[in-house]
């Protein structure tokens, strides 16, 4: 399972890039408000960390405004990713674009009719929403599940399934059991795989064991 950072915070792409765990970032509008900056600055200071794709979401709901803002988007760094919202319009641009050897990250899938539109459309990336999906009282994984059985049964796919709005660690490992290929999580969950009292517990006894030896390495 390829990992993304789902963040628009330079330094936190920094840090988990230096681990080599990082394949790629995304971001949204929400991410680009809460770290105050300039959207393409961001943008091409993200793809100068990472060589992963970078999602840069448009903001356009209509087929012309999408691409030209797409098009913008793309010129910033080669590893670009445009994304676009699980549409008609959107499904269309992804459509343009990955006639263009763009990648397309199509967000805000809901429903696995919506990942088969996406896939049909040529989208490099599907995003399903599994925590929004939970909040509501729906099953999130089960949507990953349905997306996975369907874009099996068809090999010519070549659409990635990218896990988003994912809340904790059991998302990404559940996601993992499913054969699904990405999860984009923030820096705070994806640190979080780390952890267990067990470890913890473990190379705390170690220590203090090799203490005691009063040797050195």
């Amino acid at each position: 399972m390829k990992f993304f950072v789902d963040t628009a915070d330079v330094n936190e792409i920094r840090e988990l890039a230096a681990t080599g765990l990082l394949d790629g970032v995304t971001t949204n509008p929400s991410l680009i408000k809460k770290s105050g900056r300039d959207f393409k600055e961001v943008i091409k200071e993200i793809c100068s960390v990472t060589s992963g794709p970078v999602s840069a979401e448009v903001v356009a709901t209509d087929y012309a405004g999408m691409v030209k803002q797409g098009e913008d988007l793309a010129g910033l760094a080669k590893n670009v990713t445009i994304k676009v919202p699980l549409t008609i319009d959107g499904l269309k641009a992804c459509n343009y674009f990955r006639a263009q050897n763009i990648l397309v990250n199509v967000t805000l899938c809901f429903s696995a009719a919506q990942a088969l539109l996406a896939a049909k459309a040529g989208a490099s990336f599907i995003s399903p929403f599994v925590g929004r999906l939970d909040d509501i009282g729906t099953s999130g994984m089960q949507l990953i599940a349905d997306i996975m059985t369907i874009y099996r049964q068809y090999p010519t796919f070549t659409t990635e399934v990218l896990v988003a709005s994912v809340r904790h660690p059991m998302h990404i490992v559940e996601a993992a059991k499913l054969g699904a290929h990405v999860a984009t999580a923030p820096a705070s969950v994806l640190k979080s795989l780390v952890n267990h009292p067990l470890t913890d517990k473990g190379l705390d006894q170690f220590l203090k064991d090799w203490a005691a030896t009063g040797q050195s390495i």
